[in-house]
């Protein structure tokens, strides 16, 4: 199984649209992540890892600059995957621009 369709697989854990576009950017972008198994996960316990989520993917690659609204939406997608102990960076990331409605500003 490619590492895109173990992602798919996940994100239709959490939802029943997934934008292959999206999901194949993310891929891209995140390689060099995804690669490094302390790097791979979101760490949702961690206000330190959400605040590096926050800043580095919603307010630089989504363009959210609100932290409110950033931090509102980086909340609905930790508690949608409160379930899973090892919550994937590319999904996580794939929930918060379906979230926040920015799939334009992330593909831009």
């Amino acid at each position: 199984m490619s590492d895109i369709q173990m992602y798919v697989d996940d994100i239709k854990n959490y939802t029943n649209d997934v934008d292959m576009e999206v999901v194949e950017e993310l891929a891209r972008r995140l390689a060099g992540t995804m690669a490094k198994a302390d790097a791979r996960y979101v760490a949702t316990s961690d206000d330190e890892e959400l605040a590096r989520v926050r800043e580095g993917f919603v307010n630089k690659n989504l363009g959210v600059t609100d932290d409110a609204k950033a931090d509102e939406a980086i909340a609905k997608v930790a508690e949608k995957m409160s379930g899973d102990r090892t919550k994937s960076r590319l999904t996580f990331y794939y929930l918060l621009i379906e979230e926040l409605g920015a799939k334009s500003a992330y593909l831009s």
